[in-house]
Parts: C-alpha cells; structure tokens; sequence
C-alpha cells in the first residue's frame, strides 16, 4: 500500500528549515588579492582599493567596509572620490569609467554602481585619442577631466556622464602655443597626470610624459603658463600656496617650478637627485607638505640607485634632519598622507602606503615614525597559509592571556589610534569571542580575532626555535646597517620565504578550557605546548616514534626529519613547548587529536597512527597501517608526479577495456557514437585526477590503491566499546582505505595520573565494503547527540552526554554516512551521497543550529563536497536537510581550505590572501552593519572665485542633483526629477 506524507506534516518541516538554517557568504577576511589601485576620501575618511579581477572594496573605522564588483572581467587601473561626496569613480584597463554611490537603505549604507561610461573619439580616430591615462575629479564635484593617450583632455559632467565637447583641450591647441624649438616636430605623448591648483579651482596643470607642462585656464580656455621640462615625466604635485610646483622624472629627479605667470619657463627653480650622480630609477610619485614643526616633509617613491639597489621598492621620507628609506617586501602601489584637522589642512600625520601584498601606515608624528598596526587589511598570507583551525566561544581568562601574550609582541607599533575613521559601525557587539588559528609555511601559527567583521590579530607563535635551521634567531631584519646610504628601513611583515620548508604547519588542535595546544608540521613533528604568562627557558624534550614498527624491506625515500636543539631555548611568554614527538619516517602529518582531560594526543601519517601521553612524557601506542604494496607512502610528499602518472595509466587501461567491450555490443553507427563515448571517458580520466568530481555509483575501491593506509581521522570518546554496561575511555583511527581502527584506553585515576601509566589494547576494526576513505568519525549519545569536547562538562558549558541507551558510531567516508551501533558495531542506517550526483566529502564537522526566537539548539552535520557544496544532514537520523551551493567545483585549493565553526559558519580560502566567511545559520551571522553620511559642507556660490582647496579630495561643496535642487543629503533619485 502506497504512503503519502501529510502537506501539514510537509510545511512544518519546511518552517523548521527555514527557521534554522540560511545560507549567506557575508564578508571577506584579509587583504584584497591582487590590489591595482587606491584612493582615499579626506571628507568621508574612507579608504579604496581596486583589484585586477574588477573588485571594489572601501574601509572606514573598523567593522566599516564595503565592496561592489565590475561586470567586467577588467582590472580597476585608478579610483577617484568625488570632493565631499558619497559618489566615486573607478578607471578600468578597458578604458570604462564606472560611477558608484554609497546609498542608505534601511538605516545602513551599500555600495551601488549607477553609472558606466566609455570616451568615443571622432570617426576614424585612433584608440589612443580616447584611451584615458589620466582623471581629475574638479572640486566643483560636477566635472571629471580626462586625460589621453593621444594628448586630449577631454571634460565630462558627473554624475550623468555627459561629455562637455566645448570645453575639451585638444593636443593642437596645447602645440601651437609652444615654441618651435621646444617641440622639434615630437609628439607631447600621453597626459600622465591632471593636477587642480589648489587656490583657484579654474586653473588645471597638464602634465605630459615628455616632460611639457601646460598651466590651463578652464574659464578662457587658453594656457598661462608653460613649464618646459626636458625628462620624462613621472608625477606633479603643486604645493598649497599655490605658487610653487614640485615634477618628478623617470632619471630619478625631482624639480621645483615656480608660478609666475611668465611663459615660458625653460628651466627649474630647483633640480635634485636624491640618491646621486649614478643613474637612478624613477621617483614615480612626490607629495611635499609644510610642518609647523619645522621643514616640510618631502614624500618620493623610487628614485633609487639603479645599479645597486634597482630592485628595491622603496618611498622615502625626509624631514628637517631625519631621511628614511623605507622598503618594502613588495611592489609599490600608490600611497597618500592623512593630514590633521576638521579641513585636513593641518599636520602630516600618517602615511598610507598600499602594496601589493599588504597595506602600511607609518605614524609621521612620533619619533622613529613607528608603523600603526592595521585592524583590517592584515596580511593573512605573511607566510603562505598551510592549515586553519576554528575555535568557538573562548573563555574570558584564555583570551585575555593570550590578547596578554600578543600585545608583548606589539611593543615596536605606534601607539596612536587608526587614523582612518570614516562611517559608523552598527553592527551588534559579538555574542562570544571565537579564535582562528591559521598555520604557515614558515611554521609559525597565527591567532586571529574572528568574533566579528575584522579578522584582528591577536598573537603569532613560532615553532621555528625549537628546530636547528637556517635562520638567525638574533636578526633583526627591520634595521639597516647605521650610516648604509640610502638609509633603509625595512618595514611590513609581508614575507613569502620559508628558512625550511619542512617547518610548515599542518595541523592544529586548541583546548580552550586547558590552554594546552598541540600543532603538527610537515616532516612529521608534533608539538605540545602550555599558555604561560612568564617568559621561560626550557629544553623541549623529544620523543622518536617508529610508525613502521620494524618492518623489513621498506626505505624512505623523503625528507629527513628536523634536528632538535640540544641547549636550552628561551620561550617568551605565550604558548610554549614542552613536548615534542617525531615520527618516523618523518611523514607529512595528516591527522592529530587532543584530550586535555585525558592528558593524550593522538598522531597520524601516511604510514600509522599512535598516541603520546604529555603527562609522563612517554609513547603509549604505535599503530603501523601501511599496506605492503603501498610504494607511494614510502616516496615521501615530492613523488606527487609519479602518481598522477601512474593514475592516468590506469585510466587509460580503463578506456581502452570500454572500447573493446564496446566494440562487441555496438556495432550499428559505430564511428559516430564512439567519439562521443571516447571523450566522456576521457574526461573520466581526467576527473579521477581531481580536476572535477566524478558522477558515479559506489564501487570498491582496490586495496592496492596508493595511501591506503594514510590516516585521516583520530577521535577520542568514552563511550561503550567492549560491553554496554561500561563506558570506556576510546581512540578511533579511520584511513584512506576506508579502515576504522577502535582502541579501548585504561587511564590511570587523578590521584594515580602521575605514576601509573596509560594502557592501550585493540578492540574494534571495521572495514568499508567500498574502500572509500574516512573522513569523519563522531559517537553519538543515548539521545543521538555528538559527545561534548573534553571538559566541556567540568566547566558547566554542556551537559553530561546521555550513557542509558544505546550509543551509535557515525563513520564518515568520502561516499557515505554510515551509522553502527555500540558496543556490536552493527550497522543501523546510511546515507549515500555520490549514488544521487557524484559528490565526495571533502570537510565535514558537527555545528549547532537554533532559531532566532527559540534558545533549544540542535546538532546537524555540515558537509563540503568537492563539488563545492554545502550540506547540512540531521543527527542522528542522517537525512538531508538543505544543501546550497557555495565553492566553485574547480577550486581545489578554496575546498581543501574549508574550515567550519561549532555554530555553522565557515571559513575558506578565496585567494592566498582572503578568507570568505558564510553562515549556513538563520541564529549566529557576522556581516558588515554600517552607515556613511554625506558631509555637510557648502560649495561657494561663485564657482570661478578662487577657493582654497582643503586637500586633492576638493574643496566643500554642496550636494547638487541635475535639475538643480540644492539638498543636503542627496538621494539617488530626487523627487524633484
């Protein structure tokens, strides 16, 4: 007889989904990948940086950030904020010109585009007439100036984008004004830069790459003045008193010009070289601003000796007798100086330099001019990231301790607060302070503020002293050598290199209610660390563990393991080891797991697993999974390229069976049809590379696949192992050849804990029927909850999992969920995934779920395919609730780099340098709540009067919609239009 569900059982359940669980992407962590282009509102206080993927994102005071994204796929070349107004316009490498607005919708501000234009020169013209090199926002806030490359300024009135024909500056009307013997029949080239006097708004300077500038009067349309400058020009900027202009040259030379009215001038007031005689780099920028503390500090970037120091990025400044290079680890973008002041006319008070890997503010007003740490846009890929770890709710006294640990660390930054404030941040105070860790390359690991929108750091550790390398642990690499000319001075935390690359960080585990951490790295190290508030000096112990156990026949072909300083270390206060474990073969490790309680960490590789009792310092269990016929385990991590051969033999194989079995079963149409059959096997093929998922039933997999015995799961639980009538402590292992190992733990009472030892015996082993890896083990309790973490209960933060009814087994594999009860292990229900769409488990975790209206919370479980999707699958029922899409099923790396909280958001890598933060939860969602006004400033009613400009953003101006209706908050749309 047929079932049918009730439609009110149906809408209920559908209520329940929606009251729990929605998925949003709602901020980007970190610092923009790629950045091309900068810009900085003085009257908004808001920061701009374009990317070469079309990206727009603004920052203000912290948790104030917005980002809008060009349609097309081009790289923003230059951005521009309209003076005093909420609008700004971005350049794109395809020459179109974008117009954005910062619009107020339900009490916060959003970034919208509302206008896209592109120059189109007369019929027949060249592209070069209309490629625009060069923009000026006027101060008027009603006109942008484009410079070419042809040599026009063409004058567009904003914001509807209309080009002012009448008004345009052609290169002929600049030439034929020029004297003969200056101009010898060359072309001015391109306009390299638009430059507004700062005085009297009516007056523009053209600069042009050959060296001409031309001083323009908007009004009669004539020039006044010509300034014939024989070096390529690179920059100008013209100084606040209006008389006096600063050009800077590509032979690594700035000059001085003075305004006089008299054309033309053929020669500088002043010429310098500041680094020499010696052929030099470009100064591709220079800003020169008056102190009341003396001299005015001259601002350059480049110039720098070209033989010698060529390949340095550096910006120097100089003020009264202080001269500082300043270098740094990447390419320079752009910079600007903020000014003190309600006008930002007073005192330079920092400088914002934006690079390519990170942004720098150096405080200009202290002595020594020490950087300002960021409280957003921090490098998170100082070192290339290897590993994230998520650790929800922190206990006030371990946050404190570690925000303790880091703040000694930050001694060498500017104590001034951030200098950028623009906007205001609504967003609620977090409900709970959440860590992430993030471990790198250079095995350092990294504590992160993840409560709410700015991913603040908060401490760095470094595991690199324990180890004997390459590196000077007494270099200091931010000073120069006294009296090295030029007087560098390293600054920026931006560093790609590794002393070691056997150093990187693999795995992570915090106990938040312990302190203890345990971090485990590429050549098969693992580190157990304690939180101390002390600075201690300490030899770390080191424990060498055999995973082969002996066995015969078997050479390690890989890295060799770390040597371990011999002499004691001074640890500075923070997390500090005092354990180490090495495996052998020194494998990368794939797998750990800490029981504080218990006082045991668990370890695996590619080779076996076993466990480490931190109390007594000695090795309780080694566990060797290696199948005998695995070669690829014995290669070590560099012989990735033999086995991607090796699977492309197979696949082949493969195709080459199907066609001959084909072959026998098809023979009408046969050409036709086995090109179509040939190409699907071949992208099979290629698929089983992990190029794209494949759609396929479950099938066995080999036991003689390579990294069978590679261990990807450890899980500590106490629960019914060897009879229901007794709880145990437990360790479960699960491999990549679908094996789960269960191990009965005998730990010794408190009181005996320091003398008698941890005693191990084998209880348990299950094998998958399809070989397919484990990716995720979790016991449930009798009422089908996962088992709270370790000392969750004695802080009265969970309560005491349910030991009356049956416990259940949740193994995960790459393919399934599968579910046995304990203590029989007989299996009670599964879920399949690939038999429906082909997708593999790439992450999974237990996250918590709750309304925003009910304090009941329950358990789901969160899974990443590598399809890129999220599902959330009910406990302990294992049914599917809801799945969205989330990564790109090409991105390999944003998938392996998933990390989930305990409250269902996550974490993945977008690029080297960024994190994407999403919620799959209606309850717990960080997301940016923030509002910008427009300033309240009023424009003169004579816009020909000469104005003193406060700073290049403009003078204050009133905000003026197109039919001419003055307001002071302008809407979008004015209901006057």
């Amino acid at each position: 007889m047929k079932r049918f569900r009730r439609h009110g059982h149906e809408s209920q359940r559908d209520k329940h989904k929606q009251d729990l669980y929605q998925f949003n992407k709602t901020v980007e962590h970190g610092f923009p990948h790629q950045p091309s282009a900068l810009g900085f509102s003085p009257s908004l206080q808001l920061l701009a940086i374009g990317t070469r993927s079309g990206a727009i994102k603004l920052y203000g005071a912290p948790g104030v950030e917005f980002m809008g994204l060009h349609d097309e796929n081009a790289a923003v070349t230059q951005v521009h904020f309209l003076p005093n107004q909420v609008e700004l316009v971005t350049l794109l490498d395809d020459n179109s010109l974008h117009m954005w607005t910062l619009r107020a919708h339900n009490s916060m501000s959003e970034l919208l585009e509302i206008g896209r234009f592109t120059l189109s020169g007369p019929p027949g013209a060249p592209p070069s007439v209309t490629r625009v090199t060069a923009v000026l926002a006027h101060s008027s806030g009603e006109l942008l100036l484009l410079g070419t490359e042809g040599g026009h300024v063409f004058v567009v009135e904003v914001p509807g984008f209309r080009e002012l024909e009448e008004n345009n500056i052609s290169v002929e009307d600049v030439q034929n004004r020029i004297p003969e013997d200056y101009v010898g029949r060359r072309n001015l080239e391109c306009v390299e830069t638009l430059h507004e006097n700062p005085l009297n708004p009516r007056q523009v300077l053209i600069g042009y790459s050959r060296g001409l500038m031309v001083l323009w009067d908007l009004d009669r349309q004539r020039p006044i003045q010509h300034f014939l400058g024989t070096q390529q020009l690179e920059s100008v900027w013209w100084m606040e008193d209006g008389e006096n202009i600063l050009s800077s040259h590509s032979d690594g030379s700035y000059c001085q010009w003075t305004v006089t009215g008299e054309d033309p001038q053929t020669e500088p007031e002043k010429q310098e070289m500041p680094y020499g005689s010696f052929p030099c780099k470009a100064i591709s920028k220079v800003i020169q601003l008056p102190s009341k503390q003396g001299p005015p500090f001259l601002i350059f970037s480049g110039g720098m000796p070209r033989a010698s120091y060529g390949d340095r990025h550096c910006i120097s400044v100089i003020h009264s007798k202080t001269h500082e290079a300043l270098d740094f680890t990447s390419r320079i973008i752009d910079f600007f100086v903020i000014r003190e002041g309600v006008n930002h006319r007073g005192e330079p008070s920092a400088l914002v330099v934006l690079v390519e890997e990170e942004l720098i503010v150096v405080d200009l007003q202290t002595e020594g001019w020490p950087v300002i740490q960021t409280p957003y846009l921090v490098p998170l890929h100082c070192s290339a990231i290897t590993c994230s770890h998520h650790v929800s709710s922190i206990p006030l006294k371990l946050w404190e301790r570690v925000q303790a640990a880091g703040a000694q660390q930050n001694t060498h930054y500017s104590k001034k607060p951030w200098p950028i404030n623009g906007g205001q941040n609504l967003a609620p105070d977090p409900p709970q302070r959440d860590l992430l860790l993030t471990g790198h390359e250079d095995g350092t690991v990294r504590f992160w503020d993840a409560s709410g929108v700015c991913l603040y750091p908060m401490y760095k550790l470094s595991t690199a002293g324990v180890f004997l390398t390459d590196a000077d642990p007494n270099d200091n690499m931010n000073q120069g050598s006294e009296g090295e000319w030029p007087p560098f001075r390293k600054v920026g935390c931006f560093d790609p290199y590794s002393d070691d690359p056997r150093l990187g960080i693999q795995k992570i585990h915090l106990c938040k209610y312990s302190g203890y951490l345990t971090v485990a790295g590429t050549a098969g190290q693992i580190l157990v660390l304690e939180l101390n508030d002390e600075a201690a000096e300490q030899t770390v112990e080191a424990t060498v563990v055999d995973l082969l156990q002996g066995q015969e026949g078997f050479r390690w072909k890989g890295q060799a393991r770390l040597d371990v300083r011999e002499e004691p270390v001074l640890f500075p206060p923070g997390f500090q080891p005092f354990a180490l474990v090495q495996c052998q073969p020194p494998a990368v490790v794939t797998a750990i797991a800490l029981h504080s309680e218990w006082k045991l960490v668990a370890f695996g590789t590619s080779h076996g697993f076993g466990f480490y009792d931190y109390h007594q310092r000695n090795n309780i269990l080694v566990k060797c999974t290696l199948n005998p016929s695995d070669q690829m385990a014995l290669e070590g991590p560099l012989s990735r390229v033999k086995s991607i051969k090796k699977s492309l033999r197979q696949s082949f194989r493969r195709i080459r069976r199907s066609r001959v079995s084909m072959r026998k079963h098809h023979t009408n149409n046969l050409f036709t049809r086995q090109i179509k059959i040939n190409a699907r096997l071949e992208a099979e093929a290629l698929q089983e590379m992990e190029l794209a998922p494949v759609q396929r039933k479950i099938e066995a997999r080999s036991s003689d696949d390579s990294f069978t015995g590679l261990v990807r799961t450890l899980y500590f639980a106490d629960t019914f192992v060897s009879d229901s009538s007794h709880s145990t402590p437990s360790l479960w292992a699960g491999t990549n050849g679908g094996a789960v190992f269960a191990y009965v733990l005998r730990v010794p009472s408190l009181e005996r804990r320091a003398e008698d030892p941890v005693v191990a015996h084998a209880a348990k082993e299950i094998q998958l029927m399809h070989r397919a890896p484990v990716v995720g083990l979790v016991v449930l309790d009798g009422k089908g909850a996962p088992l709270p973490e370790p000392l969750e209960v004695a802080h009265d933060l969970a309560r005491s999992p349910e030991m009356h009814g049956s416990h259940h087994l949740l193994v995960v594999s790459e393919e399934q969920f599968k579910l046995f009860t304990l203590p029989k292990v007989s299996s009670k229900s599964k879920l399949k995934l690939t038999a429906v769409d082909g997708s593999r488990v790439r992450r999974v975790g237990v996250a918590w779920f709750g309304s925003r209206t009910d304090e009941q919370l329950e358990s789901s479980l969160v899974v990443l395919t590598n399809q890129g999707e999220l599902h959330v699958i009910s406990l302990p029922s294992i049914k599917m609730m809801v799945h969205y899409p989330c990564i790109r099923r090409e991105d390999v790396s944003g998938i392996a780099s998933c990390v989930f909280t305990k409250y269902g958001q996550g974490f993945y890598l977008i690029s080297p340098s960024e994190f994407e933060r999403f919620s799959l939860s209606t309850r717990w969602v960080v997301e940016p709540h923030c509002l910008v006004e427009a300033p309240l400033q009023m424009r003169p009613k004579n816009p020909s009067s000469p104005v003193h400009r406060d700073q290049p953003d403009g003078v204050p101006t009133e905000h003026r919609c197109v039919c001419s209706c003055v307001i002071v908050q302008k809407p979008l749309f004015p209901s006057c239009c």
